[in-house]
């Protein structure tokens, strides 16, 4: 492989498929939109979009726009902007859906949970137990947001991430 960097991506749910080149990144082709994804923020740096699996309605990933497969691999410069982009779509997850409380979630490796390896924040919504309809803890493989409800939490998340950036 001529020079081509190598991730494992599988499928959530299902067992590790082997290796997959960048090239082939989800994440990569959603950032150059070559696969489709309910963008909420997007800057020079970052991507915010919502998770196509949530464990919530409005379950947003911030994503680097430069493929790092893990924490380890990107600068703490590039990881400070990237969790102050996730703090800020954090106050607009809240504001949209509602939540009590949002839980900032982010996996490195297999034994971690990480499924996709593109590195990314999870920012998933919480209220009280089951008034989103499970426990909140892990994703509820039964329960899809289908493309029109994500299509409406995009467009709320969005608008108040407009409103947050129009005070600065």
């Amino acid at each position: 492989m001529t020079g081509e960097i190598l991730l494992k991506l599988y499928p959530t749910n299902k067992p590790l498929k082997g290796m997959t080149t960048v090239s082939e990144c989800i994440f990569c082709q959603i950032i150059r939109k070559q696969a489709p994804a309910n963008i909420v923020y997007e800057d020079d740096q970052v991507v915010a979009f919502l998770s196509n699996r949530p464990v919530n309605e409005g379950h947003t990933l911030v994503v680097p726009q430069k493929h790092y497969e893990n924490i380890y691999e990107i600068s703490e410069e590039e990881a400070a902007y990237l969790f102050k982009i996730a703090k800020r779509v954090a106050h607009a997850v809240r504001d949209a859906t509602g939540a009590e409380g949002i839980r900032i979630v982010q996996n490195n490796g297999e034994a971690a949970g990480q499924v996709v390896f593109h590195l990314h924040v999870h920012v998933i919504p919480l209220k009280p137990r089951n008034q989103f309809g499970h426990d909140g803890a892990f994703r509820d493989p039964t329960n899809y947001r289908d493309a029109e409800a994500l299509e409406r939490d995009a467009q709320k998340i969005g608008h108040r991430l407009q409103q947050t950036n129009s005070r600065k």
